[in-house]
């Protein structure tokens, strides 16, 4: 029997999504045939894929959310042409350009981080990569992160060799982060000052140093669903811990703003198909819903955390994201439970989450319309809560 029968080529059927489950339960990939035909069929229903990817999730994961909260400590001045980025050279949009932040700077910032209840502080510096004095500076910032908080910690840095990833493994990197984008045929669409190749060679160069790796995608610059799927196969290969999958945000001036995957435009259920997908192909990856969840996902971001284990919270490298609150409820009102930095709840963290409270609070909350709020009834009101 073949994965799908010619008679299920319209349908998840039960059988189905029993194999997919299996399969990844024990690490295996989905064949591609299905992950293409997940992905541009709308006849195979989403909740359906959502289960299948959820059961996975819950195998390797169990009911856990990772938090994490994302620094830049330079922005800026980038000599590379990424057509996706506010930093590029080739960009015109309103970017505040600034050097390389303090010991001061990146340490207060790890605070609050801590505070938020970020598992893992992730930073990151502009640029085409570091030099020897950029990687002496970081060197001494991830020493004293993890030394004061315990923080798991990742650096995003640009193209690095073998000999400065093992500089930075050895004062305690535990991730270094270094997208892929898109795929190996996309890639002279998006970017012209350095290769796709460059980009996989820094991410053999920091498996070589014994550094876990942080490697994903953005969806919507233009490419084609086996663009999608040549990536997730691609990071399945490399062994990425960690896939984040960002959705294009649209920023003016940047040469890439029109947020389209194989024709169409960012839909909130494709978005979710494609996370689900991203679980049945690298089944035990962390799969993080990252940048533009709140523009493309939109109502179904509780849906994502089926497929998803980890997002980011208080916003990415240039654009506003979700506050901590908001988020910290999403997960809840999901049914799903925060991994917190080191295990425990921050005193900040922990009166967030309690200040949030019950669900059902609308006795205190304002929820009659002003112009038909009576003060006359609400001066009774009050009078009578003072009896």
């Amino acid at each position: 029997m073949t994965f799908l029968p010619q008679t299920m080529q319209h349908e998840l059927a039960e059988l189905a999504v029993e194999q997919l489950v299996a399969r990844g339960i024990a690490g295996d990939a989905a064949p591609r045939e299905f992950a293409a035909q997940a992905l541009s069929d709308s006849s195979i229903p989403l909740t359906a894929l959502v289960h299948a990817a959820g059961l996975i999730r819950r195998h390797h994961f169990g009911n856990r959310v990772q938090v994490h909260m994302l620094h830049n400590v330079q922005c800026g001045a980038c000599p590379e042409d990424c057509g996706y980025c506010g930093q590029a050279k080739t960009s015109d949009a309103p970017i505040q350009a600034y050097k390389l932040k303090s010991r001061d700077e990146i340490i207060s910032e790890a605070a609050k981080a801590k505070a938020n209840g970020a598992f893992r502080y992730c930073m990151v510096l502009s640029g085409r990569g570091p030099d020897d004095r950029d990687i002496d500076h970081m060197v001494e910032c991830i020493r004293e992160v993890k030394d004061r908080f315990g923080l798991q910690t990742c650096l995003s840095s640009g193209l690095m060799d073998e000999a400065k990833a093992k500089r930075l493994k050895a004062a305690g990197l535990d991730r270094l982060n270094h997208n892929l984008n898109t795929s190996e045929d996309h890639y002279p669409s998006i970017c012209s000052t350095h290769t796709y190749d460059d980009r996989v060679q820094t991410l053999r160069a920091a498996r070589t140093a014994g550094l876990s790796i942080c490697s994903g995608l953005i969806v919507g610059m233009g490419e084609s669903h086996e663009d999608l799927l040549d990536v997730a196969y691609e990071l399945r290969e490399l062994g990425s811990e960690s896939i984040p999958v960002n959705f294009l945000v649209p920023i003016p001036g940047n040469d890439v703003i029109n947020p389209v995957c194989n024709g169409e435009p960012l839909t909130p259920t494709f978005c979710v198909r494609l996370l689900c997908v991203m679980r049945l192909i690298n089944p035990t990856a962390e799969i993080r819903m990252a940048a533009g969840r709140e523009i493309h996902l939109r109502s179904l971001q509780s849906m994502a955390l089926e497929p998803a284990n980890s997002l980011f919270i208080e916003g990415y490298l240039l654009t506003r994201g979700t506050d901590a609150i908001d988020t910290v409820r999403m997960v809840q009102d999901a049914g799903f439970e925060l991994e917190l930095a080191g295990g425990e709840a921050s005193d900040e963290l922990r009166k967030l989450i309690e200040s949030i409270g019950p669900a059902s609070t609308l006795a205190d909350t304002k929820v009659i319309k002003d112009a038909h709020i009576s003060e006359r009834k609400l001066a009774k009101l009050s009078v009578s809560a003072r009896q």
